[in-house]
């Protein structure tokens, strides 16, 4: 019986994995990566950057809010009076929990993995909101690869810091670049906005040594799969089933593995039911098969809104292994 490890190697070369690869059960997630991330329920709040964020009480999750003058950039081609990186952490104690985290990972059967968010496009539109962000990219482009440029350093600052404490051999990376139905911008604008940011960020990752780059984006983005092999994904996780993925897996699965194909609200919902779960996890195994894929909620990190999903999912997929294996 291969490790964890070795099913999931196995699996994203099409070889000859012994099982489906269960969600995330391949990485050891570090999230004490001192990001200045901050999840707080039910409060109102502005973090490093000076966004503003709300979590309302009886939601999911949090989000920037940009109205009543709230947007830290209020003119694009002024972003430089407002935006300023945050100080990074660099003190041992700051980042001793990452460390400890880091070095009690069992390297041989699984990933150790450091965590980060938000990333650059997501970056753009917290600071001034969707709208504006997309809207700024037709008209001042200069001044939003101004801004791009220095949010990427920062991100590669932020980088060299985190892979000298921790050597991570892999990177949960979060950007959404899509919706449900249709990436945010063009593959043309993508193209020439995003891609060099991110040729740079993931090499540099490639550079010190890690070996997996695990980008999150639970979205539609079929269209931005040949940039996302370009700028160095071995991982899509969070590719949603309004993506043609049997399509996906046959033009690309021998450059990047697809990992998600169930859409957390269909199956991680107030009252889910073990029918309705075992109906798509079945599917989605069934349907995309064990090369290049993984099935996996679409949620950008292992954990559930609602007890019990994550375990009840991962036992469809072993019933899935056992028959289909």
């Amino acid at each position: 019986m291969l490790t964890i490890r070795e099913n999931l190697l196995e699996t994203m070369k099409g070889g000859n994995p012994d099982r489906f690869v269960k969600q995330y059960e391949f990485i050891d997630l570090i999230m004490e990566v001192p990001l200045g991330l901050e999840f707080n329920y039910g409060q109102t709040w502005k973090d490093h950057w000076g966004i503003t964020w709300q979590w309302p009480e009886g939601q999911l999750g949090m989000f920037p809010v940009h109205h009543d003058g709230l947007a830290v950039i209020q003119d694009i081609t002024e972003w430089k009076k407002t935006v300023k990186k945050p100080a990074i952490a660099t003190s041992d104690e700051a980042w001793a929990p990452a460390i400890a985290h880091a070095s009690a990972v069992d390297r041989k059967e699984k990933f150790a993995t450091a965590f980060f968010a938000p990333g650059i496009f997501e970056m753009t539109h917290h600071l001034m909101g969707m709208e504006n962000a997309l809207m700024a990219l037709y008209e001042e482009p200069e001044a939003m690869q101004e801004l791009i440029d220095y949010l990427t350093e920062y991100e590669l600052e932020f980088a060299a810091v985190m892979m000298e404490k921790l050597k991570p051999e892999a990177i949960l990376h979060h950007d959404d670049w899509g919706s449900q139905i249709s990436s945010f911008i063009s593959p043309d604008m993508f193209e020439e906005f995003f891609v060099p940011s991110y040729k740079k960020i993931y090499q540099f990752y490639k550079d010190n040594g890690v070996e997996l780059i695990i980008h999150h984006s639970d979205s539609y983005a079929a269209n931005l799969v040949p940039y996302m092999i370009e700028v160095g994904i071995d991982i899509w996780q969070g590719v949603m089933n309004t993506n043609n993925i049997p399509e996906l897996i046959k033009e690309y699965g021998d450059k990047i593995t697809f990992m998600g194909g169930l859409h957390s609200g269909t199956v991680d919902y107030p009252g889910w039911e073990k029918e309705v779960v075992k109906k798509q996890v079945e599917e989605t195994c069934k349907a995309n098969g064990h090369k290049y894929f993984i099935p996996c909620q679409t949620s950008g990190l292992p954990i559930e809104n609602f007890e019990g999903v994550i375990a009840y999912i991962d036992e469809v997929i072993d019933e899935m292994s056992k028959e289909l294996f």
